[in-house]
Order: C-alpha cells, then sequence, then structure tokens
C-alpha cells in the first residue's frame, strides 16, 4: 500500500491538539527531515522527551504525542491495549499528514511501539526500543502489586493533595540545601503527581492491568520479535534500569537478526533523560547509518505464513544466518 499524505505539521515545540477519531490528542512536534514519533512510558506524557527533542529536531521532524489517558490528551472511559494505542498513533499521524516514520518507544511506548509495527509494517521505517516493555516477564514488584485488584482504591490514599503538598515541600527544602533531584527523579514525581487526576488515574489502572498482572508482564512480543529483522532495529537500555532488567534488552537483541544494542552504564529507566546527549547523538546516528524499511502487507503475509509452516515442521521462526 503507498500513501501520499501531505504533511500538515505546523513546527512548534511546544503543546497542541488535534481531533482524532473524535478524542482530543495533544502533541508536541518540531524541526524537518525524517520523522522520529516519540512514544512515552506508562503515567508519562510528551514532557519526557523534553531533554532530547532540540538535538533531534535539528535534523529530524520529531513528534511527541500524549498517549489517550495521558497528559493533556483526553482520558475516555474505553479502552487501553497496546493495539487501541497503536491505532489512535495510526491515525494520528493520518491527521498529521505523516505516512511513515521511525517509532520510538520508551517503556510501555516500546510495547506500543513494538504493537503498531505489527499492525502496520507499511508505516514503520525503523524500530527504537527503549528499556522497554513486553520482553520478558519480569518487572519491578510495584507495579506488580499494583496490579492488584485493591490497589485501585487503596492508591488513592497515597496521591491525595495533602500527600503530594508535603513531597513538593520535602522536594524544595532538599533543593535549597544544595541536593539536586535526578531526572530519574524528577520523571518518576512527574508521573506520580499526575496521578492525582481521577480520570488519569483511571486510564493508568486500565493500561496498566492490560500489559501487567501480579506475576509480572503479562504481553510479550518474544514469539514475534524475528519479524523486527525486517526492520533497522535498536535497542537502548540502562544498565542500571530497576524496573525492567537490562537481560531483556540482551535477549531481544539476540532474537532479532540485524539488531543494535546500547547499553548505557550508570543509567536507569531513563535514557533519554538521564544521558540526552548521549542519547540522541546514538538515535541520530542509527537514522543516518539505515535505510528506511519498506515492508509491504504481501512482504509480512509471506512473513507469516513462512513461520507458520517452519513451527508445523519443528523449527525455530524468522530468518536463518
Amino acid at each position: 500500500m503507498a500513501f501520499t499524505i501531505a504533511p500538515r505539521i505546523t513546527y512548534f515545540s511546544r503543546v497542541q491538539h488535534v481531533a482524532v477519531n473524535g478524542q482530543d490528542v495533544a502533541y508536541q512536534a518540531s524541526g524537518t527531515g525524517p520523522v522520529l514519533l516519540l512514544v512515552h512510558g506508562m503515567a508519562g506524557s510528551s514532557s519526557t522527551w523534553a531533554r532530547v527533542m532540540p538535538a533531534l529536531s535539528e535534523r529530524c521532524t520529531v513528534v511527541a504525542p500524549d498517549l489517550l489517558g495521558h497528559g493533556e490528551s483526553a482520558k475516555p472511559r474505553g479502552e487501553y491495549s497496546l493495539g487501541s494505542h497503536a491505532d489512535v498513533l495510526r491515525d494520528l499521524m493520518n491527521a498529521l499528514g505523516l505516512d511513515r516514520a521511525t517509532l520510538v518507544g520508551q517503556s510501555f511506548g516500546g510495547g506500543v511501539a513494538m504493537q503498531m509495527a505489527y499492525q502496520y509494517p507499511e508505516r514503520c521505517e525503523r524500530l527504537v526500543l527503549v528499556d522497554s516493555g513486553g520482553l520478558g516477564r519480569e518487572v519491578h514488584p510495584i507495579l506488580r502489586a499494583l496490579a492488584l485488584p485493591a490497589a485501585e482504591q487503596i492508591f488513592p490514599l497515597a496521591c491525595n493533595p495533602g500527600v503530594r503538598a508535603l513531597a513538593g515541600r520535602i522536594g524544595t527544602w532538599l533543593g535549597r540545601t544544595g541536593a539536586t533531584t535526578t531526572p530519574a527523579g524528577q520523571e518518576i514525581w512527574r508521573s506520580y503527581a499526575s496521578l492525582a487526576d481521577a480520570d488519569a488515574r483511571w486510564a493508568f489502572f486500565r493500561t496498566l492491568r492490560a500489559v501487567i498482572d501480579p506475576g509480572g508482564q503479562a504481553v510479550s512480543a518474544a514469539n514475534r520479535l524475528y519479524l523486527a529483522a525486517e526492520v533497522p532495529t535498536l535497542i537502548i537500555w540502562g544498565a542500571r534500569d530497576p524496573f525492567i532488567p537490562v537481560r531483556h534488552a540482551r535477549d531481544a537483541h539476540a532474537a532479532i537478526p540485524g539488531s543494535r544494542l546500547e547499553i548505557f552504564d550508570d543509567v536507569g529507566h531513563y535514557p533519554h533523560c538521564e544521558a540526552p546527549e548521549r542519547f540522541a547523538s546514538v538515535l541520530l546516528q542509527f537514522v543516518d547509518s539505515t535505510a528506511p524499511a519498506h515492508v509491504s502487507e504481501r512482504q509480512w503475509r509471506h512473513l507469516f505464513e513462512h513461520s507458520d509452516h517452519e513451527l508445523a515442521s519443528g523449527q525455530s521462526p524468522g530468518p536463518k544466518a
């Protein structure tokens, strides 16, 4: 399928809004050149990319949306599955006049990016996974605990305005004493603070339970990673990620023929915040050194048929060396 959509982006690095299937979707866009679609993690927003957008937009068209249920986007009482988010991003691209993009997803956003590449391969030029979900069962115990049925009733007690105000005062005091908040700490605080809103909190739990259960991550792309061999794939991970182990990055790299792996030492779950200069450099070098994929629906169908045949014959699916 060919796309000839004329771009309709106004290039400002501020939050803008567009109607997508009747829902308000907030996004930031800036720059010109190859399109990067930056997809944030759970309880995050487009603001998570603030430290890297200036450098990236010098050479690329950068579009960073707030997923539905997050940030300034609408928070409908609807579905928050990976597939639903992928559909909205595809339709957002249509609304902005973008036919193809390099998909960059961090944490939960990595799962959304993989799902979008799976559902709409013709729209994906490259795939970049940043401390991504969906690559293994393990996840931080706090996230497993939040998947318990009672968590939704208990959580508002820890997120009421009084508790947040106290935490804010402590943060102000630490700042005055010279203690600085780390970029990762700022991201965690921003996510926590966003859940004071009842609609955002409802959307958060719907999103969480779509991918995590009390035993860990409930959704896995492991049996489809070989398909990513058709798309230039970069995996970026913080060696000290406390939420998703770095082993998931190495396993995914081994499962995706031709993929690139960048492990950032002394970095946690947010490489784009904790090491923004290196992150931007690695991502731009990857875009410059790879040709965009052009995977047709026919090619995708052939891959599925080939993999089904291999599974039926007892072989492992995917390209052979």
